[in-house]
């Protein structure tokens, strides 16, 4: 760890911090919520001693780079003009992609949007998900899964703030880490996220004391409100992407999911992935992996596996 460099770059208006270590064909490696670039540790460490240079930002509103403080600058676009940056003030023409959760989610739109900067694409967790010209976003999830679901009570300003802030950061984010139920995550208002002060902290096997006290101190420092803004701008990333309906996402693609994430366990998904939809509107998608017994935190939980299947994809690409 202590041979991983870190710097802070001026890109698309913020400063934004990033951690890379070797020499070779670059991987830049994108985190999600509520992660940093720490999420990656495994990874970098791997494919740098295989030839790789593996750069791993915090991403706009997380860690050491800058946290506007409006989620309207928050869409797609922000977050895809972050990373088109990065990439120029690295000098780097195309580079390896790979995602996890909302990491996957801005990778999937950096491929839309810029796909001669990326060599093939590694995400993990969330699927590509094409535009319902119909359904702003979270009209459809308060449909099928009410008001309580996590996604919807993240929406209000200030809201899901209060709740964590009941708590220390520490307790939150263990509590985060920690779910393995695949069913579409509830956060009811009478419930809260992170139990009491007085509960024991229960660690899952892949997450050390030190690394949730990483984290922890990082977000207790940021909050997180960078974060929540993220999905605070879905309905507006609806509004701003309909020129790209029908869009298909025309890079090399593998996908890896854990049989346990909630993402691959929400109503439709499984179809989706295994039925056609996800090819066709990916048709350069040449892999799909389900790992079972893997929950959502799949590259920390299955560190080695994860670095193996990133590098065989990339190495013959």
């Amino acid at each position: 760890m202590d041979k991983i460099e870190h710097k802070n770059i001026s890109v698309n208006g913020i400063n934004m911090h990033i951690a890379e270590i070797g020499e070779g064909p670059a991987v830049l490696l994108l985190h999600g919520f509520p992660e940093l670039w720490y999420s990656w540790r495994h990874q970098l460490l791997n494919l740098s001693s295989l030839g790789y240079r593996a750069i791993a930002p915090d991403l706009r509103g997380y860690g050491g780079t800058d946290c506007p403080s409006s989620y309207a600058a928050y869409t797609v676009f922000h977050v895809v003009g972050d990373l088109v940056g990065l990439l120029d003030a690295l000098d780097l023409g195309q580079v390896f992609l790979v995602g996890h959760d909302w990491g996957a989610i801005i990778a999937w739109h950096l491929c839309l949007l810029r796909p001669d900067r990326v060599t093939a694409l590694v995400n993990l967790s969330v699927c590509f998900y094409p535009r319902n010209p119909s359904w702003k976003p979270l009209e459809s999830m308060r449909a099928f899964f009410g008001d309580d679901y996590y996604i919807c009570r993240f929406q209000e300003p200030g809201e899901a703030e209060e709740v964590f802030s009941a708590v220390d950061a520490k307790r939150v984010l263990a509590n985060l880490f920690a779910n393995r139920d695949p069913r579409p995550p509830r956060l009811p208002k009478e419930i809260g996220s992170g139990g009491s002060h007085h509960t024991p902290i229960t660690l899952p096997s892949w997450l050390s004391e030190e690394d949730l006290n990483f984290y922890a101190t990082n977000f207790n420092r940021t909050g997180f409100s960078g974060g929540l803004n993220h999905y605070r701008a879905l309905d507006l990333n609806w509004e701003l992407t309909a020129p790209f309906t029908g869009l298909q996402v025309k890079v090399p693609v593998k996908f890896i999911v854990g049989d346990l994430d909630m993402t691959y366990n929400t109503p439709g998904v499984r179809e989706y992935i295994h039925r056609g939809g996800f090819k066709r509107d990916v048709p350069l998608l040449e892999e799909v992996v389900v790992m079972e017994g893997v929950a959502h935190f799949l590259n920390q939980e299955r560190p080695e596996e994860i670095s193996r299947h990133i590098y065989e994809f990339i190495r013959k690409i």
